[in-house]
């Protein structure tokens, strides 16, 4: 009698699905402690962000209001089962997605672009005129030569 027949002789077809199954050959999940604050599913379009609504138990309404301005909505714990949050009962937002002084926002993929580009043009705007004031005490030459930001290290006579 071969593996996976019966005692008439026939085939079982139980006894074939248990050794071709996924579950057979693959390793057991380990188990790694929750995250603090959970990540929502991926939305095409939108980023998401915790935004900070209160610290050491005071409401933050600046710090609120001027994300709210920003283009930053609050995300609704109904939309985002996967996050598996119990609601806060004195919240001051309602059905929001609200983690200890934290809220659960989205915004525009588009926007958050142009915020990023905006940063980026301020940065690049004060390396620019860091450069032109300090090299230029340096090198009187400067403005005209670019900036060189190499690192040095000598040891004992500089050599």
């Amino acid at each position: 009698m071969a593996r996976g027949d019966d005692a008439n002789g026939e085939q079982d077809p139980r006894a074939q699905r248990e050794h071709e199954t996924r579950e057979v050959s693959t390793r057991p999940a380990f188990w790694t402690p929750p995250t603090v604050l959970p990540v929502p599913d991926p939305q095409d379009g939108y980023e998401f962000r915790w935004i900070r609504v209160a610290m050491r138990g005071e409401a933050d309404n600046t710090n609120v209001s001027r994300k709210y301005r920003e283009g930053w909505e609050p995300v609704k714990l109904e939309d985002h089962p996967e996050l598996k949050l119990i609601p806060d009962i004195d919240s001051r937002f309602d059905g929001g997605a609200v983690i200890g002084g934290l809220m659960l926002c989205k915004n525009t993929t588009e926007l958050m672009a142009q915020k990023r580009d905006y940063i980026n043009k301020q940065s690049n705007l004060q390396m620019e005129a860091v450069d032109n004031n300090f090299l230029r005490e340096n090198d009187a030459r400067m403005p005209l030569l670019p900036p060189d930001r190499k690192t040095r290290v000598s040891f004992g006579d500089g050599s």
